[in-house]
């Protein structure tokens, strides 16, 4: 006899060709992985996996098991959504998915939310992946977006801006270190599509001199002087040292939005969260548009910090 359990192993393996990676998914040890799928396969009498030397890959029946299993997978996901969806308490957890630096500004606003409604648990994951709502890999995701998944339900709150910052050594009149390198571009990636951001901005022409792909890693090269990136305002804004480089225009990033699947969104802690979070990201409207630049301080004649604010 078997049960959704069965499903759950042979899908995780089967998805990642692996007993080891199908344990950390699990969330279990390597040999509960293995001795699952091995009483799976005796239970049905029909080998499911070749495993060979690079990893487990499904035979003619586990390929025809996967068809099966993800519609089993499918179904009981739908159902655990619409349960629920229906529920009216302010208790229960609400995983909650976003950028990590999003995450560090809005830190405060999820704890006055924790304080005012201690029967919520929030779960909170930080990071740049997307994650699928619909298999409720998570409940609610805030999310930068021009173009979140149609299936999703919530609200637009702004439009997050950004411009090229570099660390004040790199600006005239504050120079602190002796020898400058070139200045030159931080990128995020080296696919050549995503360098658009430097053509629209007031630097088209200055080399690329990196590439890291780690959103808050580049604030730290930015920091050391490594080079000049495109950074959301809401990050650069508040860190010591960084400022924005002259003529410091703003450029349109992406909406902020909010979302739930549709089939969660009448769940009174959804509700509620969803309600309270987009009122606290309106609060930092200034910041993520932009309107908060660091000033830039310049010496004067008798060689003392004064300063003078770049407009954006």
């Amino acid at each position: 006899m078997t049960n959704w359990d069965d499903f759950r192993y042979f899908l995780a393996i089967a998805r990642h060709a692996s007993i080891r990676k199908a344990a950390q998914v699990l969330g279990v040890s390597h040999s509960t992985v293995l001795r699952r799928i091995t009483t799976f396969e005796e239970v049905l009498n029909v080998r499911l996996f070749e495993r060979t030397p690079t990893g487990y890959f499904a035979t003619k029946a586990g390929d025809e098991m996967l068809h099966f299993a993800q519609q089993i997978e499918e179904e009981t996901t739908n159902a655990s959504r619409l349960i629920a969806g229906r529920d009216n308490q302010l208790s229960g957890k609400i995983h909650i998915t976003m950028p990590g630096v999003l995450a560090t500004l809005l830190m405060p606003d999820l704890a006055a939310f924790r304080r005012s409604h201690p029967g919520i648990e929030l779960q909170i994951s930080p990071g740049y992946s997307i994650a699928n709502l619909a298999k409720r890999e998570a409940d609610v995701a805030i999310r930068i977006s021009n173009d979140p998944p149609e299936n999703l339900f919530g609200r637009r709150i702004l439009k997050v801006f950004r411009a090229a910052y570099v660390c004040g050594d790199y600006l005239p009149g504050i120079r602190q270190a002796n020898d400058i390198l070139p200045l030159s571009w931080i990128g995020l990636t080296d696919v050549q599509p995503s360098f658009q951001w430097m053509e629209e901005s007031d630097f088209p022409d200055i080399p690329v001199g990196a590439i890291i792909s780690d959103p808050q890693a580049t604030l730290e090269a930015v920091k050391a002087g490594v080079g000049m990136a495109m950074l959301p305002c809401y990050m650069a804004d508040t860190i010591p040292g960084i400022y924005r480089m002259p003529p410091a225009t703003l450029l349109p990033h992406s909406d902020l939005w909010i979302l739930t699947h549709a089939d969660m969104r009448n769940t009174a802690r959804i509700r509620k969260f969803i309600s309270f979070m987009a009122e606290a990201i309106f609060l930092h409207r200034d910041l993520l548009e932009g309107k908060r630049p660091r000033t830039l301080p310049v010496p004067d004649s008798h060689h003392e910090i004064n300063e003078q604010k770049i407009s954006p």
